[in-house]
This record gives C-alpha cells, structure tokens and sequence, in this order.
C-alpha cells in the first residue's frame, strides 16, 4: 500500500482509527439504552436482546470474509463500502420504529463494519516500517479498546441526555470523516486478483459460527441443554465445522476460503492462543464488574460507568508506554509482565466484599488496565511478525473473530457460573442460619421480616459467586503465561525487511 509522506501516514492513521472506534464503540454503547428501546419499539425483555444478538452474529459471520473481499475488490475500496455501510445502518437503527427494523439495520450494522477493524490493523501494519509496527499497534490498541470501555458510559449519557436514538447517530458525523480521510489519502499500490470464492467453504463455516455465537448469547437463557434450541445450536455447530474442516484440508491453497497455511506459522498460531485468552478475561471482566456494582451495592449506571471507566487509562498508559518498547526488549518478557500484572488485579477483584469504597474498585481496575495494555500491543507485533503482508488481511480478519469467540465464551462461562454458583451458595447459606438463634426468633417472625432476610442471603451468595469468578479469572491468566514458551522472539528489523513492509 502506497502512503507517500509522513502527513499522509498521519492522516490515514486518524482516519482508519475514527472507523475502528464507531466500530468497537457500537458493541457496548447500546446495552443500556436496551430498555428505552424496549418501551418505544414495545417489544418484551427477550425480543430486545435480539438488538445485540443480531449485530454480534452478522459481524461473526462476515469477518472471514476480508480477506478474500479484499483480494477480490481492494483493500481501500473495501474500506470504503464498510465505512458508508455502516455509517448508512447507523442511521436506519436510529430511524427504526419497530424491533424488526431495527434488527434488520444491525444486522446491516454487523456484516458492514465487520471488516472495519481487522482492516484497520492490516492498514497500519501496511503503512508502517517494521520497527514502528510496536508503535503502530499501540495506537491501534488504544482504538479497540476505547470502545467496550467508553461505550456504556457514552451510550447511558446520549440515553439520558436525548434518547436512545442518538446512540446510533453519534456515528453519522465520526463515520463521514473517516470516510474522507481514507478516500482521500489512501492509495492503493496493486490491482486487485481476481479471487475465486470458495462457497461451500463460506457457508459451512457461517453456519458454524452463527450456531456458536447463537448458542454462546442465549444458552443461560434457554437452560444450556435443557433447551431443543442449545441442542439444535451444537448439532448444527459440530455438523457445519467438521464439513469445513474437511474441505479445508482437501481444497488447494488458494482456492479454499480458509488459507491453512496461516496455521503453518508458529507465532500467528500462538498469537491466536493468546488472543483468545485475552478476549475471554478482558470481556468477561467487564461484564461482571458493573453488574456487580449496580446490583449488589446500589451504584446508578453512571456512578457504576465512571469508576469503571479509569481502567482504560491504565490500558491507554501502558499502550502508549509498550508501543516504544517493542523491539528494545524480549516480546515474550513484555507478554509475561502484562499477563502477570492482570493476574494481581484480578487477585485484588477475588478479595472484594460487599463493603468497597471507590478507591477499592478503581485502583484494580487501573492495575487490570495497565496490564491488559502490555499485553495487547507486543501480542499483536509478536502474532505478525513471520506474516507475509499478502496474508495480513486474511490473518487479521481471523485474529479478530478468534478474540470475539474468546469475549462471547468469556461473557457466556462466567454468567453461567455466576448464576449456578448463587443458587449453590445460597442453599449452603440458607442451612447456616438456625432459627433458634435469639436474634432471629425476636427479628424475623414476620413475612417481612423474613424476605429482608432471604434478600440478605442471597447479597451474600452473589457476592461468593462473583468473587468465584474471579478467582477463576486469575487462575486462567496465570496458566497462560507458561505458554510464552511457544512464542519465537522477534528478529531485528533491518532495513530491507523495513522497505518490504512499506511496499
């Protein structure tokens, strides 16, 4: 990809960021707008979540697809259609006046700006000399993880502030820019090859993904595999992947929709590993504290959204920090800090009780911050650092859906735990309290009385529950470190690897 000069550098860093943002943004900015939606589209409490559910398997389902779009119709031109595409959905969702139009719009939302972020990766991988890949990835960094941290906390504010509409119209005037930018300072360096699309290979893996993004979203809800529809979701799951599987590994290389010989490359493969685990910690995290805060100890959205937010300032520190230390140091050393720094913050998170002053919940969220930030950087250099920039589009796509996959399993085991483990600590509690003590003869002989209690024992259940969780958390992080062992240090870039990668 040809940028010319560093102001062109410059500005299609901007631009490509201000697209991955809407992006990232729009997974979380319309949870907690969700019940406005409910009473203007009347729609009941499980119709709405088909709002999320909609947007997060459409874009699972079109993120294999970059690459070989990109190497049908170009990279830039690509770019493009995702930035009007989604932008154009934006507006249909703010516009939308019942729930089947509004599920339509984000399900357009989801296929168009799939591409949006695992192309902005590409890009600066593209455009940057290898010895500022560390830096280039910071940025990058920063740009996906601003979203799932500013998203409830911006989505509450435009909620109260206007309504539930603008949650999706913030994007109209952020995506019009981006589309500019990459317009006009983005210039392609080759023709686009005339790609053979792989149909079957395409069908089975969506149907592979949809199934398990179906299963992972509404499992808890419909008992796991009490339901027909859990069972339907894992025949359909199993029965799609091994058919791809099969042809995958029977079709020539180039003319599958999946590129194996990505999986021949030890440290992409390893990346993936990795990334996984981060996406399952650092999304199931993030689900549980602000649950936590509002429905055990009484914090308002916005209360529970600020002190929550200053994590991102530790990740946004770290990432600024990191980007100038890839390639001065060891990855592996940088990787084994950052996981060991997020394992000690969720150590703090496994010591909580009911009682917490804000300090007690910013404090390790800041720490969580800082360590997620060296990891998250150094991860990406170190997954692409053997990866022939011809495969970096379809490599980034699928490093992108394998951090989802790892957010969704993430979100979809600690809810279920959370919710198994209430019920368990709760029977336990509940054959702890003997009502012979005096103090419940005297205090708990009214109904009253005794569903103040219940409530109080089931607080205290959640609270082991929650605290259960992150405990497992830690103990994830932790076992990931060894795995380091797999990762190749980084070979110094030397100038002819530098001018490749401008090419």
């Amino acid at each position: 990809m040809n940028t010319g000069d560093g102001i062109n550098r410059r500005m299609i860093t901007i631009s490509i960021m201000l697209a991955t943002i809407i992006q990232a943004l729009d997974g979380t900015i319309a949870n907690v707008a969700l019940p406005h939606m409910q009473g203007s589209l009347s729609a009941s409490q499980d119709q709405i979540t088909w709002v999320l559910t909609s947007f997060i398997v459409a874009a699972a389902i079109a993120t294999p697809l970059t690459g070989w779009l990109c190497d049908r119709y170009g990279q830039k031109n690509i770019f493009l259609a995702s930035v009007a595409g989604f932008t154009a959905a934006s507006v249909l969702c703010g516009l939308s006046s019942s729930l089947t139009e509004i599920v339509i719009a984000r399900l357009l939302q989801g296929v168009f700006g799939a591409a949006l972020v695992p192309l902005s990766q590409a890009t600066l991988l593209d455009i940057n000399p290898r010895e500022k890949h560390g830096s280039a990835m910071a940025v990058w960094g920063m740009g996906v993880m601003i979203g799932p941290i500013l998203g409830p906390t911006l989505g509450g504010w435009l909620t109260d502030s206007y309504n539930w509409r603008w949650v999706f119209f913030i994007n109209v005037p952020v995506g019009a820019l981006a589309f500019y930018g990459i317009w006009r300072y983005i210039r392609p360096a080759e023709a686009p090859r005339k790609m053979r699309f792989d149909a079957f290979g395409f069908i089975t893996l969506s149907l592979a993904i949809g199934s398990l993004q179906m299963l992972l979203d509404r499992g808890e809800q419909n008992d796991w595999f009490g339901s027909t529809e859990t069972w339907v979701e894992a025949i359909l799951l199993a029965v799609s992947f091994a058919w791809f599987v099969g042809h995958t590994w029977t079709t020539p290389p180039g003319q599958s929709f999946f590129d194996y010989r990505l999986l021949k490359n030890r440290n992409y493969v390893s990346g993936l590993l990795f990334i996984f685990i981060v996406g399952l910690v650092l999304f199931a995290t993030r689900a549980l504290t602000p649950t936590m805060l509002q429905g055990l100890m009484g914090y308002p959205a916005a209360v529970a959204g600020l002190v929550t937010a200053p994590s991102g300032l530790g990740t946004m520190l770290a990432m600024l920090v990191v980007g100038r230390l890839v390639g001065r140091f060891d990855l592996r050393l940088l990787l084994a800090t950052g996981f060991a720094i997020t394992a000690f913050s969720l150590w703090q998170m496994s010591r909580y009780t009911l009682v917490l002053s804000q300090s007690d919940i910013v404090w390790p969220g800041v720490i969580q911050g800082l360590g997620l930030g060296l990891v998250f950087v150094p991860l990406s250099a170190a997954t692409f650092a053997t990866l022939s920039p011809a495969m970096r589009a379809e490599g980034t796509a699928i490093y992108s859906l394998v951090r989802n996959i790892g957010s969704s399993i993430g979100i979809a085991l600690v809810q279920t735990l959370l919710v198994r483990n209430t019920q368990s600590m709760h029977a336990s509690l509940v054959e702890k309290v003997n009502i012979a003590n005096p103090a419940l003869l005297n205090n708990a002989t009214t109904p009253d009385a005794a569903l103040a209690l219940n409530n109080e024992i089931t607080r205290q259940a959640s609270m082991i529950a929650y605290v259960d969780d992150f405990w497992l958390m830690t103990l994830m992080t932790l076992a990931v470190i060894p795995l380091l062992l797999l990762v190749r240090p980084a070979a110094k870039p030397d100038a002819a690897a530098s001018h490749a990668a401008m090419d």
